[in-house]
């Protein structure tokens, strides 16, 4: 299963390539304890405890950034849509930004395997311009720290 929706101007559309099995990738983004590892941008964390995901469709897909200077916290509370074991995962969600609340965003990735490498395709949306921007720039820092767990490097 793939991602069939419409990608717009309002969407976030990263595909990357991670260097670890697809197993491995899938369990990073669905395991709380290997999701409080990278999740959130620098100057960020996810508290394991806050972290609390039921894998199954009508499951809960929750957690809290922290911003760690300010202890700010801006929760992400989802319910998972559609889900195929290591391969695809859609999640319907609300958060709270810097500007308020951001409701019925839709969270899709998608795994592809490539033996000793994975790619994901994230799709994420509908966003203003700025929240748009926000969550790109979001996804990118932490994913680079998730390729550093993966390399062994630091980041």
């Amino acid at each position: 299963m793939t991602d069939t929706s419409p990608v717009t101007e309002h969407d976030v559309y990263i595909t990357r390539a991670f260097a670890a099995p697809r197993d491995v990738v899938w369990k990073f983004w669905t395991q709380p304890a290997l999701i409080a590892q990278w999740f959130g941008p620098d100057g960020f964390s996810t508290p394991v405890e806050t972290i609390d995901i039921d894998l199954r469709v009508g499951g809960r897909w929750h957690l809290v950034m922290v911003e760690d200077a300010t202890q700010a916290t801006y929760p992400i509370d989802g319910t998972i849509t559609k889900l195929i074991d290591e391969e695809y995962i859609e999640i319907a969600a609300d958060a709270e930004s810097d500007s308020g609340p951001i409701n019925d965003i839709g969270l899709r990735m998608t795994f592809h395997d490539h033996g000793e490498t994975t790619r994901v395709t994230l799709h994420q949306g509908p966003f203003t311009e700025e929240q748009r921007r926000q969550t790109a720039v979001g996804w990118e820092m932490s994913f680079v720290t998730m390729d550093a767990l993966f390399t062994g490097e630091s980041k």
